[in-house]
């Protein structure tokens, strides 16, 4: 939905975040299935479920930590190898099983202490629309779901579970001025 200016506006009941460029963000926050993975759920016979992550998402959310910013996740299932991941990335804000990702969102911020504003998400799908709509700077992956392209400020080339994670991440380190050292760390 939009205002007369044609600038998105939130769902009722919801805080709109003051629009903010990417340079501005020191929290990035994920959606797992479709933005983390592919999409695809993985269910053994016995029915424990397991995913498949992307080795050069994982390398970007570790430079994302180590140049000195926080990632979190708001998903809507609930896994161990969610848990279990983000530990190995240092990922330290993990919320699973949620049913409002706004309010999600909201417990997010606290924790993490900062602003709405200074979050941007990488999401997939409709559930993820109301925290679009409220962070600073949305995005989205390449074969996201046309409503969250059309809320986001950069949408990637990579689909979900294919690069997509790593493809933000460097946008926003280019935004930040800090790409060129980030590489630096690498290329000596």
């Amino acid at each position: 939905m939009s205002d007369s200016t044609g600038s998105l506006t939130p769902a009722s009941g919801q805080t709109r975040a003051t629009p903010s460029d990417a340079s501005a963000i020191t929290l990035l926050a994920l959606d797992v299935d479709g933005v983390l993975t592919d999409g695809t759920i993985n269910i053994d016979a016995d029915g424990r479920e397991f995913k498949s992550y992307n080795v050069r998402d994982g390398f970007a959310l570790r430079l994302w930590d180590t140049m000195g910013f926080t990632a979190g996740v708001i998903t809507g299932r609930t896994s161990q190898s969610i848990l279990h991941r983000m530990a190995d990335l240092r990922v330290p804000h993990v919320i699973q099983g949620s049913r409002d990702k706004g309010a999600s969102l909201d417990e997010l911020c606290r924790v993490a202490r900062v602003r709405p504003e200074q979050v941007a998400f990488l999401a997939d799908d409709w559930p993820d629309l109301s925290v679009l709509r409220r962070v600073g700077y949305p995005m989205a992956v390449g074969d996201a779901s046309e409503p969250v392209k059309a809320l986001a400020r950069y949408t990637t080339t990579a689909h979900g579970g294919r690069g997509a994670v790593r493809e933000a991440v460097e946008h926003l380190l280019h935004a930040k001025g800090l790409l060129s050292k980030a590489l630096s760390m690498y290329d000596r």
